[in-house]
């Protein structure tokens, strides 16, 4: 059995500058050597965890920080042509696990990849192309080999868009504006989203869409094509209510539960407060509500502020008895789940890096430029989120439930 200073030993020679130097001489013109390149990168994975565990495989110490937990496959498209590894999983750690071997790896394919979405959006000369792809490919590349590049990218972005789909007990569902030409027009385009909580607790984006608006029509063939694609298991939708996105949920999804959006709703409640200088008090009031320990205290709270509020803000009230409560559907969870699910912040959080990105694009020559960008983005974020940490323990769920 190896000694800890011989594991140790072999994980201070894996540094990331290592390894991004060995991979610049291994996938060098010279040595097209996708075979190898696999071997090592899963090879230097199995070092790894067995550092962060501080234990070899099947050893038992009091300094074992958790158990390997087989692994899981994953297809890396790099400049050798694609590579199958075994990504390691771990469980009943301190802390995540992510090998630093495969970030090295994926890094320059990443920026790759965003690169040129963006500079096919901006319609970049052929010839300014082929200069970034050679600067990070490290060797000159011919106009084919650019226009075979952009080829390949629409076709890894299609394919992840069409990507089949399982059980995803917790849907997010949003969207965000962008500018987009029609006709030599800039008009206003909405780029949907929806994001998933998984059976094993993390996180995916289940898909994406640019569309003419957020009416129900758009929403609706949106939805339908993610059951198309197999998602199946929905226990509960959050989102905001919008008018568009609230009549294709229903037509869609209508056993489902709705989760509408807490913090949406905080916002909405404002427009009907007749003074400003009411405005902390009903936020007040309206938080209590929402964060009470149970769905018994939370209608009880509802009620006296419906009382409270009927004789001075009559519209308020009115709003309040009647869209509250589709805000206290997360109530119904176990409260250690509550606090992810009550919201739509996690989507709009991605939607906020979306916008960041898109600002710098200023309006999209068309529909496809768009939707070619935000697939990108968010292609490489839901491949972070599987390979990080679990976002929502599920299984402890599970056994809490009646």
């Amino acid at each position: 059995m190896t000694h800890r200073r011989d594991i140790n030993a072999s994980h201070a020679r894996l540094t990331p500058d290592a390894v991004s130097e060995f991979l610049t001489i291994l996938t060098s013109a010279e040595n097209p050597l996708s075979g190898i390149l696999t071997e090592v990168l899963n090879a230097a994975m199995l070092l790894e965890r067995q550092h962060h565990l501080r234990a070899d495989r099947h050893e038992r110490t009091d300094e074992r920080n958790g158990y390997a937990n087989g692994y899981k496959d994953r297809t890396l498209k790099t400049r050798l042509g694609t590579i199958e590894l075994s990504v390691l999983q771990v469980r009943g750690s301190d802390e995540a696990f992510r090998p630093a071997s495969l970030d090295a790896a994926m890094a320059s394919e990443t920026a790759l990849h965003i690169a040129l979405a963006e500079m096919y959006i901006q319609g970049v000369a052929t010839r300014r192309v082929k200069s970034v792809l050679e600067s990070l490919w490290g060797f000159k590349v011919s106009a084919m080999e650019v226009s075979r590049a952009a080829k390949q990218l629409d076709s890894v972005l299609d394919a992840w868009r069409e990507r089949p789909l399982g059980v995803t007990p917790f849907v997010q569902l949003d969207a965000l504006w962008c500018k987009v030409r029609h006709g030599g027009i800039v008009e206003d385009a909405a780029v949907l989203v929806a994001a998933g909580i998984q059976e094993d607790g993390k996180r995916s984006i289940l898909g994406v869409s640019v569309a003419l608006g957020e009416h129900e029509i758009h929403w609706r063939t949106f939805m339908e094509r993610l059951l198309q694609r197999g998602l199946t298991g929905v226990r509960m939708i959050t989102s905001d209510d919008h008018a568009g996105l609230r009549a294709a949920r229903k037509a869609v999804f209508g056993g489902v539960p709705w989760q509408r959006c807490q913090f949406h709703i905080q916002q909405n409640a404002l427009a009907y407060v007749p003074r400003d200088a009411m405005k902390p008090e009903v936020t007040r009031d309206i938080k209590a509500i929402l964060n009470a320990p149970d769905m018994h205290y939370a209608l009880e709270a509802l009620k006296q502020n419906v009382t409270k509020y009927k004789s001075i803000a009559p519209k308020l009230a009115a709003w309040m008895e009647t869209a509250i409560p589709e805000s206290l559907t997360v109530m119904q969870l176990p409260e250690g789940l509550r606090k992810r699910l009550r919201t739509s912040n996690g989507i709009e959080r991605i939607n906020q890096e979306l916008r960041r990105r898109f600002k710098v694009i200023g309006s999209f020559v068309n529909d496809a430029s768009c939707l070619r960008l935000a697939s990108a983005i968010l292609m490489e974020i839901s491949d972070e989120w599987q390979l990080g940490k679990t976002y929502l323990n599920l299984r402890e769920e599970t056994t809490d439930r009646p």
